[in-house]
């Protein structure tokens, strides 16, 4: 036990002193922590032998949970309100669009068989701004006009569609229909939506009606919601990362207490799961393999970059941005958190076991 707590030690302070070091260089942080996971892995210096996806996923699957609450909780609803509309648009249709032109191109291009070609689609079709405004706020940037709150509420909508097509092609894969996934789909939406509704209006009400004894509380208070919101969205059977935003939203825009010291309560909670998060991809990661992997790897990073994503920003945003402003819409989408762990899902199903 003494080993394993030095070891998680050493791996946070390595991460805390390597995010100084990525603000310098320009380089987003998390990129810097799945090398540091690299590093400590399997093909890494400190060979620790973990390849164990089933426990990645839980640990994953949490840390998504808390980023997701924190992005609806962290959303000025009022300042966000008038680029809903095309934010939505682009969480929606737009991570469609995106999902099927990379499936297109892993088909047609890389001939890769149809229900996987949909599964990468799926999988990397969703956006991580987040990443991207931990950079401008080390830089003291700020956006002009919507697009913060364009990205904002994109970045934090899209999560639930990108894993309902991951669910899809998961289940082509086991050569079942897709019709019969209308029904699915229609619970875990409004399940989640009820769901998360539900858990944002009554959390609320608790927190002002009830009197924490000691400070730091109604913090703690706030993992709890998010677990309930998550879980009782999944239990029956709806899309726990949509009731979990949801839940967020309604509460972050609701007037409570301590609610600067909850925010940066969560602010923390969030950056200790995006470490998590990417640090265990680089220790499930084995470098040694990835050269095979390298040219396939690279064709799908640059279509995605280049003409999926930017093909589906300029189309769904109207007239409204200039050509350079959609070209930063386009590119301000790093994959992040929600890519891995829906890869992760997708490695650990036995659907894709047995299949591939």
């Amino acid at each position: 036990m003494e080993t394993f707590f030095l070891l998680c030690a050493a791996v946070l302070i390595l991460c805390i002193f390597s995010n100084k070091i990525s603000n310098k260089l320009g380089v987003p942080s998390l990129l810097i922590f799945m090398l540091l996971g690299m590093l400590f892995g399997s093909d890494g210096i400190f060979k620790i032998d973990f390849a164990d996806f089933a426990v990645a996923e839980d640990i994953c699957t949490a840390a998504l949970v808390f980023i997701m609450f924190y992005g609806g909780y962290s959303t000025n609803w009022k300042h966000a309100r008038p680029a809903a509309p095309r934010a939505l648009l682009l969480s929606t249709v737009g991570v469609i669009m995106t999902a099927g032109l990379v499936s297109l191109c892993c088909h047609f291009l890389l001939k890769f068989p149809f229900a996987e070609s949909f599964l990468i689609g799926s999988v990397v079709s969703c956006t991580d701004a987040a990443a991207v405004f931990s950079i401008f706020r080390s830089k003291n940037l700020n956006l002009a006009g919507d697009l913060a709150p364009l990205l904002e509420i994109e970045s934090g909508s899209n999560d639930p569609v990108a894993y309902m097509l991951t669910v899809i092609a998961l289940t082509i894969m086991e050569g079942k229909a897709v019709s019969s996934l209308g029904v699915v789909i229609i619970l875990e939406l409004s399940v989640g939506i009820a769901v998360g509704v539900l858990v944002g209006i009554i959390a609320p009400r608790i927190i002002r009606k009830f009197r924490f004894y000691a400070g730091g509380f109604d913090s703690i208070f706030m993992i709890a919601v998010a677990m309930v919101s998550y879980a009782l969205a999944v239990v029956l059977d709806g899309n726990g990362f949509l009731s979990v935003y949801l839940t967020g939203i309604i509460m972050g825009n609701t007037k409570m207490k301590s609610k600067a010291d909850i925010i940066h309560f969560l602010d923390n909670i969030t950056t200790l799961a995006q470490m998590a998060a990417f640090f265990l991809l680089g220790l499930l990661s084995f470098p040694s393999q990835m050269m095979g992997f390298l040219p396939n790897t690279l064709i799908i990073i640059l279509f995605l970059t280049l003409v999926a994503r930017p093909l589906a920003v300029f189309l769904l945003t109207g007239k409204k941005y200039s050509i350079r402003e959609k070209i930063f819409i386009s590119w301000a989408g790093l994959r992040g958190a929600s890519s891995i762990i829906f890869a992760i899902f997708a490695t650990v199903s036995g659907i894709y076991k047995t299949n591939y």
